[in-house]
């Protein structure tokens, strides 16, 4: 089941659904326009994104090709498809916006401490600070999912959790989710008492990825 994230830039909403099989976020083309142009209305925002994807079309051929639809919920509570990017592609896309907002929203965007990764880096920073981290048995499966908890608990709904999807990024795929049961246990038994050892277990795990984010 998707996983829907919204965020509020200056009250309005930017609409975000989680992509399970590329493990990444897309976000409304027309929320971002609505923010950028300072524009509530739907129709207007939707005909100038019909105009702006036509102009793009022949000087930024690749961000066009990079939009998705995928199906969103609207003020009457309804999903409809609609057009996303992912962040790569919103940062491209408010680059090339003739106006003047696109770097408040940029670095509210990039760098906010609203975002997901602000929320986890602070999560982060008092992680370490605090003396949890001494309670929790290094190297062992449960350690990671209490870190994992603590950093992305109350952003993710799967904080914590061991995933049962299958994800890829970037055109990799990670372990498949089936064989979970078997690997995981077999990682955390890799010994850890020289440098090396633990670079290799790390490396092992870095590949099974059993989280989602």
């Amino acid at each position: 089941m998707a996983k829907l994230s919204i965020r509020f830039f200056n009250d309005r909403q930017v609409r975000a659904i989680w992509d399970n099989e590329n493990n990444k976020w897309w976000f409304s083309v027309l929320d971002i326009l609505a923010i950028l142009n300072e524009q509530d209305d739907y129709s207007k925002n939707r005909n100038y994104w019909k105009y702006l994807k036509s102009k793009l079309k022949k000087e930024k051929p690749e961000l066009v090709s990079a939009t998705n639809q995928l199906k969103l919920p609207a003020a009457d509570g309804k999903q409809y498809l609609t057009d996303v990017l992912d962040s790569n592609g919103i940062v491209v896309l408010a680059k090339n916006l003739p106006n003047n907002k696109a770097i408040g929203f940029l670095d509210w965007f990039l760098y906010s401490d609203n975002t997901i990764d602000g929320q986890s880096k602070k999560k982060a920073y008092s992680l370490f600070e605090s003396e949890i981290l001494s309670s929790l048995e290094p190297g062992s499966i449960k350690c990671l999912q209490q870190i994992h908890a603590y950093l992305f608990g109350g952003l993710y709904d799967f904080a914590g959790k061991i995933r049962n999807n299958n994800i890829s990024k970037g055109g990799f795929s990670f372990a498949n989710a089936l064989y979970f049961p078997t690997i995981l246990p077999q990682i955390e038994r890799m010994p850890e008492k020289t440098f090396d050892e633990i670079i290799d277990k790390y490396v092992e795990m870095n590949v099974a990825h059993p989280f989602m984010e």
